[in-house]
């Protein structure tokens, strides 16, 4: 996914309508773009702790997420899967 890509443009993406920020799909791009941000600012900042904590933080809710969405619809999942790059 593009480092740059707003946050709305992400909603108009993957959620149903431009006002659906609350699906579980969106929830997990938008988790999966500060994940992204978070690990660039840690690899010129290496000593971060507390936001090497907040990474771990985000992963967890990320996978918690997914582990729901794939109970609800595993095609959803692996579409949404794909098109943000993530591994199984």
């Amino acid at each position: 996914m593009d480092m740059n890509i707003s946050k709305s443009e992400i909603v108009k993406k993957f959620g149903s309508n431009e006002s659906d920020s609350g699906s579980t799909a969106v929830q997990i791009a938008l988790i999966t773009k500060k994940i992204n941000n978070l690990t660039q600012h840690l690899k010129t900042n290496k000593k971060d702790y507390s936001s090497q904590r907040g990474l771990i933080k985000l992963v967890s809710q990320r996978r918690k997420l997914s582990k729901y969405l794939v109970k609800l619809n595993p095609n959803h999942y692996e579409e949404l899967r794909t098109k943000l790059g993530l591994r199984k």
